[in-house]
């Protein structure tokens, strides 16, 4: 068993936790619960940074203590955890005895081997960052990091020898080309080593909360050689027994220090420089992501552009934000967070793929073959689509490892939807309806339904770290109770035939709620999704719901989302319905239309002929996930051009004010042709 510590930046207490603080917290859960089930002894570390001016200040602003307020804030940190489900093995804070004593340990370490003399420091100090602004690094008089104006300051200072560190640090990261990532992280920390470093000043002696320097109470030391102790203090490090020393052999140093690209420089070079000069080992990797922007700004209190998680867990539940998160940010670059984006992923990707297949596995399983997983055919599993789909899901195993270890974790998820779009496939290919109506093809039916057991149940297992409550649910769906589950062990076949599963449930029931709702869900906390008011609601399979936790109806096949319908002359009879002609229509073929970003062309099935139908569905879907999939169409219409394509028919999709449309599908297809009533 390989040990792996890996950490989240200790969190700064002058204000609330955010999407910020909670991705990254995400994040390394989701890493650290990954190299759990890959066998390994994972320590996971977070907490908050509680000294330093600007906290001192925040507390009287408030008209607290400074111990006060850190007790406040710290809980508010504390409190997220459970919230975002994070499975953190210790939570350090900087004000605790045994971080007092850490730090002050390592100060004497790097004292008593000369690298801190005491001198006068005169110049820039952001207290925003808490950094010294050296005047070459000043963007029109202000903090290079972060914008905001700093300080002249002139008093006495303690100071550690920084530039007698610039060529060990260039020599190391020639070295360990992988210290620094991703790769415009680390080629921007070298060229700050090329430029030159100046020593560092490491206490203030204007202000006092702070851990005192060892033999000069006068001075407190600097909030960031405090603060990146913390990493040392949890490992066991200035600890006086016998465990606290196993412990640090044991766990330091560090795998991994997960952190923001804000802070890239007080990781990659002021640490690793303290740590030489205490002769102590480095870590191993310094990981860095990008920032969360709304509106083309990265989030700020003071621009109002925050998103509280609570508010998306609130209505989505947690594991839509983890899987939104994680997918949406390619891990080193800056994402966006859209409300449109998260609806879409939601309804797209969670209810509609992963939800809807694994309702039609359980389902089917449950009406053909009294709700326990048949047996396979070794014989049948060796045709073309069961090889397919095996490809496909050995690719996930291997792909989702090895993506997820590199901090890759929108990659990963990718790779899940990958399989997860091959088992839906899959579906369409063997038709399980159409067999289960003819008993001499029940050895194929069980093959069939085997294989897309199997099929969820490697995507259970392999979205555990992502969205750890999901891949619960669903393998309890499937009849493998709960406990330690592993990837080391993780392969296609091993859902024994004869299991029962348990009862089926809605993962991801369908939101029907508006982009305006979702902007103003900050001002109003009660207000619950809103329901459905049109008698033709829109169609959703038993997955698909009106608001998370409620029961799955069974809404009539819809035309279209069109609001509630005024009375009078504006309702229709059902003669007027009945002249509309919809039929079930299996797609053979998609492709983009050229010079259009909206417009796919689809070849279609509709039982008595094929034809082209060009839909306005290509910001919505890939063309390549739609062919084997079955649509409902208006099968009258009379021929169009669209793009110089000529479309014989009209695909029905549900379109939400601002959002990307939906297509109306079906649980279970009914053969191309079928009219719709």
């Amino acid at each position: 068993m390989s040990r792996y510590f890996l950490t989240t930046p200790i969190y700064y207490i002058n204000a609330e936790p955010h999407l910020g603080h909670a991705y990254t917290t995400m994040v390394t859960d989701a890493v650290a619960r990954a190299h759990r089930l890959m066998g390994d002894d994972v320590f996971f570390l977070t907490g908050t940074d509680e000294h330093g001016q600007k906290v001192e200040r925040a507390a009287h602003k408030a008209g607290l203590t400074p111990t006060v307020f850190a007790d406040r804030v710290s809980q508010k940190f504390r409190d997220l955890l459970p919230a975002l489900n994070i499975s953190n093995d210790d939570f350090i804070r900087t004000t605790e005895p045994r971080h007092h004593a850490a730090a002050q340990e390592l100060w004497r370490r790097v004292r008593d081997r000369g690298h801190i003399y005491k001198g006068k420091y005169e110049g820039w100090y952001c207290t925003v960052d808490e950094v010294f602004v050296p005047d070459t690094q000043l963007e029109n008089g202000r903090c290079p990091i972060c914008g905001n104006a700093v300080e002249r300051i002139t008093e006495e200072s303690y100071f550690f020898r920084l530039s007698a560190f610039q060529r060990p640090l260039i020599d190391y990261y020639s070295r360990h080309p992988d210290f620094v990532t991703p790769r415009a992280r680390r080629n921007e920390m070298a060229a700050f080593l090329e430029g030159g470093l100046e020593d560092l000043s490491v206490s203030r002696p204007s202000f006092k909360w702070g851990i005192p320097v060892p033999d000069d109470p006068a001075h407190v030391m600097y909030v960031w050689f405090d603060a990146l102790t913390n990493y040392l203090t949890a490992a066991g490090y200035g600890g006086t027994d016998e465990a606290a020393r196993r412990r640090f052999a044991h766990y330091w140093p560090a795998d991994v220090h997960v952190i923001g690209k804000e802070i890239i420089r007080q990781h990659a070079i002021y640490w690793p420089a303290f740590l030489m000069a205490a002769d102590l080992p480095l870590p191993r990797h310094i990981v860095s992501h990008g920032w969360w922007l709304m509106e083309g700004a990265k989030m700020s209190k003071s621009r109002g552009n925050v998103v509280r998680p609570q508010d998306y867990v609130d209505k989505f539940g947690l594991d839509a934000l983890r899987y939104f998160v994680f997918r949406e940010m390619v891990f080193g670059q800056d994402a966006s967070f859209a409300d449109e984006a998260f609806l879409t992923r939601y309804n797209a990707d969670l209810a509609n793929d992963l939800g809807n297949l694994v309702s039609r596995a359980t389902t089917m399983i449950h009406r053909y073959c009294g709700g326990v997983v048949p047996p396979a055919d070794q014989a049948l599993l060796a045709r073309d689509d069961e090889v397919r789909l095996a490809e496909i899901l050995d690719a996930a195993i291997t792909g989702v490892m090895a993506s997820t270890i590199t901090f890759q974790l929108s990659v990963a998820l990718r790779e899940i939807w990958d399989a997860i779009g091959a088992a839906n496939r899959y579906v369409v290919a063997r038709e399980p309806w159409r067999l289960a109506k003819d008993e001499a093809r029940r050895v194929e039916l069980d093959t069939a339904l085997h294989a897309l057991a199997d099929a969820v149940r490697i995507v259970a297992e392999l979205l555990q770290p992502f969205m750890p409550d999901t891949a619960e649910r669903t393998l309890v769906m499937l009849g493998l109770p709960p406990g330690a589950r592993s990837w080391q062990t993780l392969a296609r076949g091993r859902l024994p035939a004869g299991t029962r599963l348990g009862n089926t449930v809605p993962l991801f029931p369908r939101i029907e709620l508006s982009l305006e709702e979702l902007r103003h869900m900050s001002a109003d906390q009660s207000d619950k999704p809103a329901q459905p008011t049109s008698p033709l609601a829109p169609a959703a399979p038993a997955s698909h719901i009106a608001a998370p936790g409620t029961p799955a109806p069974s809404p009539p096949i819809a035309l279209r989302d069109v609001g509630p319908l005024a009375p009078g002359s504006d309702r229709i009879t059902i003669d007027d319905f009945m002249k509309v002609e919809l039929r079930v229509a299996k797609v053979l073929a998609a492709e983009r239309v050229p010079k259009s970003n909206r417009l796919l062309k689809l070849h279609v099935d509709v039982g008595t002929e094929q034809r082209t139908i060009v839909a306005g569905i290509a910001e919505a879907y890939e063309p390549e996930l739609l062919v084997g999939r079955s649509v409902a169409i208006v099968f009258n219409l009379k021929p169009a051009k669209l793009m110089g394509v000529e479309s014989n028919g009209m695909v029905l999709a549900a379109s939400p004010d601002g959002g990307k449309p939906v297509l109306i599908t079906f649980d279970e297809p009914p053969p191309p042709g079928t009219r719709v009533r």
